[in-house]
């Protein structure tokens, strides 16, 4: 019998959040969503630094709590800077989240996905079509977003499989997919997250503020797989409020919405009775 993800994982949805500190995270991430992640840490109470030049790493490195590599925006510059911060994160034992944005849509970006990785990660995540690819599943995904098509129950079983098998190489990393159900895999267990509405999916950036949010979950101290459970289920309930509230229906609105629950939300007591989901 399956086990709530709430029991499961009590004593972080009960402390996680609100934030009783302010950690410093670093983003080397893209143009499109800098300022949503900026601004999404900056609303749950931890701080971000945008810096992606490597002359600055020692300086930042000495000073943040954790990290946030991007693939969304990809250059030869960055490229050397994403794969340089990734050495000294591990160097220093720097907490650290992989987002491998667009990884099913270039060999450029699967390659360097796999070249991230190598140094041992605390999350890596995408959508679930990413994932696939990233997994050496056929992925149906095109750009940088999520095909309806890889999500089907037994596509998710066998991501959630070949998953776990990289966790035997990895198993100091958590692995997160996300969609319909996100999916979330480390050498602990395995979990199904069922929170969310699909409007998520209709304004750029959820996914990168996903991110964000684990990353300053890490930062305070968090472990790596209840800093992913706590940090997915979060926004997908703020999404399922603001989408309630929205009375326009309009998708500019659901933006907003979401992003004012990310202050508001986590002072609710009762948000805790929202979150659905499972450990297989």
């Amino acid at each position: 019998m399956s086990k709530a993800i709430t029991d499961v994982f009590y004593t972080a949805f009960k402390t996680a959040l609100p934030l009783t500190s302010s950690p410093l995270v670093q983003c080397i991430t893209n143009e499109i969503t800098v300022e949503s992640m900026a601004n999404a840490l900056l609303y749950i109470d931890a701080k971000p630094v945008m810096a992606d030049d490597q002359r600055e790493f020692p300086d930042f490195f000495a000073q943040s709590d954790a990290l946030l590599l991007n693939l969304g925006h990809i250059s030869e510059v960055r490229q050397q800077n994403l794969l340089a911060a990734g050495k000294f994160a591990q160097a220093t034992n720097q907490p650290t989240v992989i987002d491998l944005v667009g990884v099913s849509a270039t060999q450029l970006r699967y390659d360097l996905g796999h070249q991230l990785l190598v140094n041992h990660p605390n999350v890596v995540k995408g959508n679930i079509s990413e994932m696939r690819r990233f997994a050496d599943l056929k992925s149906t995904g095109r750009g940088v977003d999520g095909s309806q098509l890889d999500q089907s129950a037994t596509a998710l079983g066998e991501l959630a499989a070949s998953l776990q098998q990289l966790t035997q190489a990895f198993p100091t990393t958590t692995f997160l997919a996300t969609g319909k159900i996100d999916l979330v895999v480390s050498a602990k267990g395995t979990w199904y997250l069922k929170n969310g509405v699909p409007q998520l999916d209709r304004f750029t950036g959820t996914g990168d503020i996903v991110g964000a949010l684990i990353a300053a979950l890490l930062g305070t101290g968090l472990d790596n797989d209840a800093a992913v459970v706590v940090a997915v289920s979060y926004f997908n309930c703020c999404g399922e409020v603001a989408s309630a509230q929205n009375r326009t229906g309009g998708l500019a609105a659901f933006r907003e919405g979401t992003l004012n629950q990310l202050s508001l939300l986590a002072a609710t007591a009762d948000w805790l009775q929202m979150v659905k989901g499972e450990a297989l």
